[in-house]
């Protein structure tokens, strides 16, 4: 996919982070866009600042862990604009600790979120491009699903965010398979950022009511002041981000990495499962991050 202008893009977690920057850089290339997030107010602020530029723009508050609502995502996209070219699956949360101290609250939110809402994404909106690819062959599309460096590694404490984003590894990468099996005029990457200013590492300010938390422990407050100071010491920005996405997408690239330093510990991950070797310290070329770490939780 290579030309944007008037085409439409649809973009879940929109209200901040990688998706408002997406907005922004789509909007930039005259996109049409529909907006979603959780966060109604904060939309809404991030749609009028769209407006004023001229986009022609759609904001739907949206749970992006429930069917129906994504559902009516889609179907307003398809009322208002007719069809769907660019699907950002974006929206997501964090969530630390020790794997064993998540609560069932944890897990639901955060796989309700970082998986479901992908899952959600690409069962719903991937058979109407494919449906507008079958009506006009002149239709090309894309998908991105954002994942994370987190699901190619497995960094201690970080057990449910982990585990959320390496589904969505081989998700997006059997629907890339599953759309080249059928020649399908649709590409598909995969974003697996490291730590950019995005405020995730604040995401329990969503979190529903029904999914309540519970007293944090020693792990999960450590591992809550490690994301704060990860994410804000992120080297590149959000926007950053959003301009290498979309040269991806014009590209057909796959995989977009925002830094390759943190990839040797994929590497490491992969010589050891080919050796079948027990798995090596993530935090092998940092002991001073796991001393501080374990000191942290014998406190």
């Amino acid at each position: 996919m290579n030309e944007f202008q008037g085409r439409v893009a649809v973009i879940t977690g929109a209200a901040s982070g990688f998706g408002k920057a997406f907005a922004q850089t789509g909007a930039r290339l005259g996109m049409h866009l529909v907006l979603a997030d959780i966060e109604a107010q904060a939309l809404e602020r991030v749609a009028q600042e769209l407006r004023q530029t001229g986009v022609e723009l759609l904001a739907v508050p949206c749970d992006v862990s429930k069917a129906d609502q994504m559902q009516t995502l889609a179907d307003a996209a398809m009322a208002r604009f007719g069809a769907v070219h660019l699907l950002f699956n974006n929206a997501g949360v964090g969530s630390g600790g020790l794997i064993w101290e998540n609560s069932a609250a944890d897990w639901d939110w955060v796989l309700g979120v970082n998986l479901s809402g992908v899952i959600h994404g690409v069962r719903i909106f991937t058979p109407l491009m494919l449906a507008a690819a079958k009506d006009n062959a002149a239709y090309r599309g894309h998908i991105v699903n954002t994942a994370s460096v987190a699901g190619l590694q497995n960094a201690p404490t970080m057990g449910i965010y982990n585990v959320s984003k390496h589904a969505v590894v081989s998700l997006t990468e059997t629907l890339y398979q599953d759309l080249q099996l059928i020649e399908a005029p649709i590409g598909v990457s995969l974003l697996c950022p490291f730590f950019v200013p995005t405020g995730i590492h604040a995401s329990a300010r969503n979190r529903p009511v029904d999914l309540p938390t519970t007293e944090p422990t020693v792990s999960q407050r450590t591992a809550q002041t490690f994301s704060e100071k990860a994410v804000a010491g992120g080297k590149i920005t959000a926007e950053q981000v959003a301009e290498q996405t979309f040269r991806a997408i014009r590209e057909g690239q796959f995989y977009i990495y925002t830094e390759q330093a943190p990839l040797e510990t994929a590497r490491h991950r992969m010589e050891d499962l080919l050796a079948a070797r027990n798995p090596r310290d993530p935090y092998e070329a940092m002991p001073h991050v796991r001393e501080l770490l374990r000191a942290r939780l014998k406190s």
